[in-house]
C-alpha cells in the first residue's frame, strides 16, 4: 500500500514569513501537531510543530533558580514571552530539514519512521513540492480499513 493511498492533500500550510500566532491558531484549528511551511511556488521550506511554538517561549528555569524566582514568577515569564513572540516570525523555528516521504513509498516506510523518530506527522513531497501529510491515523485507517483489500487483491 501507498502512501499515496491514505495521505491527506487537504492539509494547512503556511508561507516562511508567517507570524507565531498565525501558526498556533491553525494548529489549533487544525488540531495537527505541526504546519508545514512552503514557499511562493509550493516548495517545502520545512515544518514548525507546536512543540517549537512552545520550546521557543519556555523560561529558563535555570536563571529563574538562580534569581530565586517563584513557579509563579516562572508562569508569569512564559505568559510575558509568549505574548512577546506572537507578532514574530516563525523563521527562526522552522526545522528547515524534516523527515519527508513520497506519495510512491509505501506506508510501511511512513509507519517506522514515525515509531522510530516519535513523528505524528510526515509531509509528503513529489521532488521538492510540498502535495500532503501522511499521520499515524492515516497509516492505522489505511491498514484498517484498505489493508484486507491489498491482502486479497
Amino acid at each position: 500500500m501507498k502512501i499515496r493511498d491514505v495521505m491527506n492533500e487537504r492539509v494547512a500550510r503556511v508561507a516562511e514569513n508567517s507570524t507565531m500566532v498565525e501558526v498556533a491558531q491553525l494548529l489549533v484549528l487544525t488540531q495537527a501537531s505541526d504546519i508545514a511551511v512552503v514557499d511562493s511556488a509550493g516548495r517545502l521550506v520545512g515544518v514548525v510543530s507546536e512543540g517549537d511554538l512552545i520550546r521557543a517561549a519556555m523560561p529558563d528555569f535555570a536563571e529563574v533558580v538562580k534569581a530565586r524566582g517563584s513557579l509563579a514568577d516562572a508562569f508569569r515569564f512564559f505568559l510575558d514571552c509568549g505574548r512577546g513572540l506572537a507578532r514574530q516570525s516563525i523563521a527562526r523555528i522552522i526545522i528547515p530539514t524534516p523527515i519527508t516521504v513520497g506519495p510512491d513509498d509505501e506506508i510501511l516506510k511512513a509507519a517506522t519512521v514515525m515509531i522510530e523518530k516519535n513523528i505524528r506527522r510526515l509531509p509528503v513531497v513529489d521532488g521538492d513540492l510540498f502535495i500532503g501529510t501522511v499521520s499515524r491515523a492515516d497509516v492505522c485507517w489505511g491498514l484498517m480499513s484498505k489493508g484486507s483489500e491489498w491482502v486479497q487483491g
